[in-house]
Protein backbone atom coordinates (compact mmCIF):
# COMPACT_ATOMS: atom_id res chain seq x y z
CA UNK A 1 0.00 0.00 0.00
CA UNK A 2 1.41 3.40 -0.68
CA UNK A 3 1.19 6.03 2.03
CA UNK A 4 -1.66 8.34 -0.09
CA UNK A 5 -4.06 5.49 -0.50
CA UNK A 6 -3.12 4.57 2.94
CA UNK A 7 -3.87 8.06 4.62
CA UNK A 8 -7.26 8.37 2.24
CA UNK A 9 -7.91 5.17 3.92
CA UNK A 10 -7.45 6.01 7.73
CA UNK A 11 -9.76 9.40 6.79
CA UNK A 12 -12.31 8.15 5.12
CA UNK A 13 -12.64 5.78 8.19
CA UNK A 14 -12.14 8.17 10.66
CA UNK A 15 -15.29 10.64 8.81
CA UNK A 16 -18.10 7.63 8.99
CA UNK A 17 -16.57 6.27 12.39
CA UNK A 18 -15.37 9.32 14.53
CA UNK A 19 -15.46 8.34 18.03
CA UNK A 20 -16.74 11.33 20.64
CA UNK A 21 -14.58 11.02 24.20
CA UNK A 22 -14.85 14.70 26.34
CA UNK A 23 -11.14 14.40 26.09
CA UNK A 24 -11.31 15.16 22.64
CA UNK A 25 -13.36 18.17 23.33
CA UNK A 26 -11.22 20.26 24.70
CA UNK A 27 -7.11 21.27 24.17
CA UNK A 28 -6.41 22.37 27.25
CA UNK A 29 -2.94 20.74 28.45
CA UNK A 30 -3.88 19.72 31.50
CA UNK A 31 -7.21 18.10 30.96
CA UNK A 32 -4.95 16.18 28.25
CA UNK A 33 -2.67 15.12 30.29
CA UNK A 34 -5.27 13.60 32.68
CA UNK A 35 -6.91 11.60 30.13
CA UNK A 36 -3.59 10.34 28.87
CA UNK A 37 -2.51 8.84 32.15
CA UNK A 38 -5.79 7.88 33.03
CA UNK A 39 -5.82 5.52 29.44
CA UNK A 40 -3.30 4.16 30.61
CA UNK A 41 -3.94 0.33 30.46
CA UNK A 42 -7.21 1.21 31.33
CA UNK A 43 -10.39 0.33 29.26
CA UNK A 44 -12.09 3.95 27.63
CA UNK A 45 -15.12 3.10 29.56
CA UNK A 46 -14.44 3.27 32.77
CA UNK A 47 -12.12 6.58 32.23
CA UNK A 48 -14.90 8.34 30.90
CA UNK A 49 -16.64 8.89 34.60
CA UNK A 50 -13.42 9.05 36.58
CA UNK A 51 -11.88 11.70 34.35
CA UNK A 52 -15.54 13.85 34.52
CA UNK A 53 -15.26 13.82 38.55
CA UNK A 54 -11.52 14.43 38.32
CA UNK A 55 -11.57 17.80 36.59
CA UNK A 56 -14.63 18.55 38.59
CA UNK A 57 -12.82 18.59 41.64
CA UNK A 58 -8.96 19.40 39.99
CA UNK A 59 -9.92 21.66 37.31
CA UNK A 60 -6.69 22.69 36.77
CA UNK A 61 -3.05 21.59 37.41
CA UNK A 62 -2.43 24.38 39.98
CA UNK A 63 -5.55 22.74 42.47
CA UNK A 64 -4.43 19.24 41.84
CA UNK A 65 -0.79 20.27 43.23
CA UNK A 66 -1.96 21.51 45.95
CA UNK A 67 -4.54 18.88 46.81
CA UNK A 68 -3.90 16.45 49.95
CA UNK A 69 -2.80 13.29 48.36
CA UNK A 70 -5.73 11.16 50.55
CA UNK A 71 -8.04 13.41 48.09
CA UNK A 72 -6.38 12.36 44.72
CA UNK A 73 -5.68 8.86 45.60
CA UNK A 74 -9.93 8.92 46.45
CA UNK A 75 -10.49 9.89 42.91
CA UNK A 76 -8.24 7.33 41.75
CA UNK A 77 -9.78 4.80 42.94
CA UNK A 78 -11.01 1.93 40.29
CA UNK A 79 -8.12 3.21 38.34
CA UNK A 80 -5.75 0.60 39.30
CA UNK A 81 -1.57 1.34 39.40
CA UNK A 82 -2.08 4.33 41.66
CA UNK A 83 1.58 5.35 40.49
CA UNK A 84 -0.30 6.84 38.58
CA UNK A 85 -2.09 9.48 40.69
CA UNK A 86 1.30 10.40 42.09
CA UNK A 87 2.94 10.84 39.05
CA UNK A 88 0.18 13.05 37.96
CA UNK A 89 -0.08 15.30 40.81
CA UNK A 90 3.81 15.46 40.67
CA UNK A 91 3.78 16.69 37.05
CA UNK A 92 1.30 19.27 37.92
CA UNK A 93 3.19 20.19 40.90
CA UNK A 94 6.25 20.93 38.26
CA UNK A 95 4.24 22.84 36.09
CA UNK A 96 3.51 25.27 38.83
CA UNK A 97 6.71 25.24 40.60
CA UNK A 98 9.62 24.72 37.46
CA UNK A 99 7.07 27.21 34.65
CA UNK A 100 5.16 29.09 36.53
CA UNK A 101 1.61 27.41 35.97
CA UNK A 102 2.28 27.30 32.19
CA UNK A 103 1.99 24.04 30.80
CA UNK A 104 5.01 23.16 28.57
CA UNK A 105 4.96 23.67 25.03
CA UNK A 106 8.04 21.31 23.78
CA UNK A 107 8.69 17.61 23.80
CA UNK A 108 11.86 17.77 25.52
CA UNK A 109 9.90 19.91 28.66
CA UNK A 110 6.97 17.80 28.44
CA UNK A 111 9.37 14.44 28.79
CA UNK A 112 10.73 16.18 31.71
CA UNK A 113 7.27 16.17 33.79
CA UNK A 114 7.52 13.40 36.45
CA UNK A 115 6.00 9.99 35.06
CA UNK A 116 5.85 11.68 31.26
CA UNK A 117 7.09 8.94 28.72
CA UNK A 118 7.76 9.61 25.39
CA UNK A 119 4.12 8.20 23.57
CA UNK A 120 2.19 10.95 26.57
CA UNK A 121 5.26 13.58 25.67
CA UNK A 122 4.33 13.51 22.17
CA UNK A 123 0.12 13.05 22.62
CA UNK A 124 0.04 15.94 24.55
CA UNK A 125 1.54 17.87 21.85
CA UNK A 126 -0.72 16.59 19.67
CA UNK A 127 -3.80 16.81 21.22
CA UNK A 128 -2.99 19.96 23.00
CA UNK A 129 -0.91 22.06 20.58
CA UNK A 130 -1.43 20.21 17.21
CA UNK A 131 1.94 19.92 16.89
CA UNK A 132 3.50 16.70 14.64
CA UNK A 133 5.98 14.27 16.58
CA UNK A 134 5.88 11.02 15.94
CA UNK A 135 4.57 8.46 18.55
CA UNK A 136 3.21 5.00 19.29
CA UNK A 137 0.40 3.19 21.20
CA UNK A 138 -1.42 0.18 21.15
CA UNK A 139 -3.97 1.05 18.53
CA UNK A 140 -1.78 3.13 16.20
CA UNK A 141 0.90 0.14 16.09
CA UNK A 142 -1.76 -2.15 15.57
CA UNK A 143 -2.70 -0.20 12.47
CA UNK A 144 1.00 -0.17 10.62
CA UNK A 145 1.51 -3.65 11.71
CA UNK A 146 -1.82 -4.76 9.93
CA UNK A 147 -1.39 -2.44 7.11
CA UNK A 148 2.37 -2.70 5.77
CA UNK A 149 4.01 -5.90 7.73
CA UNK A 150 3.36 -9.44 6.06
CA UNK A 151 2.59 -12.70 8.62
CA UNK A 152 6.01 -13.77 7.22
CA UNK A 153 7.94 -10.40 8.50
CA UNK A 154 8.33 -12.05 11.84
CA UNK A 155 8.87 -9.48 14.74
CA UNK A 156 8.12 -6.37 14.39
CA UNK A 157 10.30 -3.78 16.09
CA UNK A 158 8.66 -0.09 16.78
CA UNK A 159 11.96 1.12 14.96
CA UNK A 160 10.36 0.07 12.12
CA UNK A 161 6.93 1.46 12.66
CA UNK A 162 8.20 4.99 13.95
CA UNK A 163 10.01 5.04 10.57
CA UNK A 164 6.25 5.00 8.87
CA UNK A 165 4.52 6.94 11.28
CA UNK A 166 6.98 9.94 10.71
CA UNK A 167 6.29 9.03 6.73
CA UNK A 168 2.54 9.27 6.70
CA UNK A 169 2.34 11.46 9.72
CA UNK A 170 -0.08 14.66 8.79
CA UNK A 171 2.11 17.74 9.61
CA UNK A 172 -1.10 20.28 9.57
CA UNK A 173 -3.63 18.07 11.50
CA UNK A 174 -1.50 15.30 13.56
CA UNK A 175 -4.14 15.94 16.42
CA UNK A 176 -7.45 14.46 14.25
CA UNK A 177 -4.91 12.17 12.94
CA UNK A 178 -3.69 10.49 15.71
CA UNK A 179 -7.68 9.88 16.65
CA UNK A 180 -8.26 8.69 13.25
CA UNK A 181 -5.71 5.88 13.59
CA UNK A 182 -6.49 5.20 17.22
CA UNK A 183 -10.03 4.57 15.84
CA UNK A 184 -9.24 2.42 13.09
CA UNK A 185 -6.93 0.33 15.38
CA UNK A 186 -9.77 -0.25 17.97
CA UNK A 187 -11.71 -1.18 14.84
CA UNK A 188 -9.49 -3.64 13.30
CA UNK A 189 -9.11 -5.43 16.78
CA UNK A 190 -12.18 -6.06 17.19
CA UNK A 191 -12.20 -7.43 13.12
CA UNK A 192 -8.91 -9.35 13.21
CA UNK A 193 -7.43 -9.87 16.56
CA UNK A 194 -4.83 -8.00 18.34
CA UNK A 195 -1.89 -7.74 15.56
CA UNK A 196 0.46 -6.11 18.74
CA UNK A 197 0.92 -9.89 19.30
CA UNK A 198 3.34 -9.40 16.21
CA UNK A 199 5.39 -6.68 17.95
CA UNK A 200 8.83 -7.64 19.61
CA UNK A 201 7.88 -5.07 22.28
CA UNK A 202 4.25 -7.40 23.21
CA UNK A 203 3.81 -8.11 26.79
CA UNK A 204 0.98 -9.84 28.43
CA UNK A 205 -0.62 -8.06 30.98
CA UNK A 206 -0.49 -10.58 34.40
CA UNK A 207 -3.97 -11.44 36.16
CA UNK A 208 -4.56 -8.73 38.77
CA UNK A 209 -6.70 -11.15 41.24
CA UNK A 210 -4.01 -12.98 43.45
CA UNK A 211 -1.20 -10.89 42.56
CA UNK A 212 0.83 -8.27 44.19
CA UNK A 213 -0.96 -5.27 42.51
CA UNK A 214 -4.14 -6.58 44.13
CA UNK A 215 -2.41 -6.40 47.46
CA UNK A 216 -1.01 -3.45 46.83
CA UNK A 217 -3.94 -1.37 45.69
CA UNK A 218 -6.00 -3.26 48.75
CA UNK A 219 -3.22 -1.55 51.27
CA UNK A 220 -3.50 1.53 49.45
CA UNK A 221 -7.60 1.38 49.75
CA UNK A 222 -7.46 0.77 53.02
CA UNK A 223 -4.92 3.20 53.82
CA UNK A 224 -6.59 6.16 52.03
CA UNK A 225 -9.70 6.21 54.14
CA UNK A 226 -7.49 6.34 57.61
CA UNK A 227 -4.53 4.80 59.23
CA UNK A 228 -3.95 1.42 59.30
CA UNK A 229 -1.48 -1.29 61.36
CA UNK A 230 -0.02 -4.20 59.79
CA UNK A 231 -2.27 -6.15 62.27
CA UNK A 232 -5.21 -4.21 61.03
CA UNK A 233 -4.30 -4.60 57.03
CA UNK A 234 -4.31 -8.01 57.63
CA UNK A 235 -7.89 -8.33 58.76
CA UNK A 236 -9.19 -5.79 56.19
CA UNK A 237 -7.67 -8.05 53.34
CA UNK A 238 -8.69 -11.22 54.91
CA UNK A 239 -12.36 -9.56 54.73
CA UNK A 240 -11.45 -8.83 50.75
CA UNK A 241 -11.20 -12.60 50.40
CA UNK A 242 -6.97 -11.62 49.28
CA UNK A 243 -4.72 -14.04 50.21
CA UNK A 244 -1.48 -12.88 51.48
CA UNK A 245 0.96 -13.12 54.39
CA UNK A 246 2.86 -10.56 57.39
CA UNK A 247 6.19 -10.65 55.35
CA UNK A 248 4.14 -9.71 51.89
CA UNK A 249 1.96 -7.00 53.64
CA UNK A 250 5.49 -5.61 55.54
CA UNK A 251 7.54 -5.60 52.14
CA UNK A 252 4.50 -3.68 50.36
CA UNK A 253 4.59 -1.22 52.58
CA UNK A 254 8.20 -0.37 52.58
CA UNK A 255 7.92 0.05 48.96
CA UNK A 256 4.86 2.16 49.48
CA UNK A 257 6.94 4.26 51.98
CA UNK A 258 10.18 4.82 49.81
CA UNK A 259 7.75 5.89 46.79
CA UNK A 260 6.26 9.01 48.97
CA UNK A 261 2.88 7.60 49.17
CA UNK A 262 2.95 6.57 52.98
CA UNK A 263 4.46 7.80 55.84
CA UNK A 264 5.05 5.49 59.21
CA UNK A 265 3.50 7.05 62.74
CA UNK A 266 4.21 4.80 65.65
CA UNK A 267 2.55 1.91 64.83
CA UNK A 268 0.12 3.21 61.96
CA UNK A 269 0.27 3.87 58.36
CA UNK A 270 -1.26 7.00 57.00
CA UNK A 271 -0.93 9.04 53.56
CA UNK A 272 2.03 11.08 53.01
Amino acid sequence: MTHEKFKKLIWDYYAANKRIFPWRTTTDPYAILVSEIMLQQTQTERVIPKYTAWLEVFPTAEVLAKAPLQQVLTYWQGLGYNRRALALQRAAQTVVQKYSKKFPTTYAELLDLPGIGPYTAGAVLAFAFNKAHPIIETNIRTVYIHEFFSKEHGEIHDSEILELVRKTLDQKNPRDWYYALMDYGVMLKKAHGNANKRSKHYTKQSKFIGSNRQIRAAIVRAITKSPQTEKSLIKQLELENISTTPEIIDKNLLKLCDEGFIVKQGQKFGIL
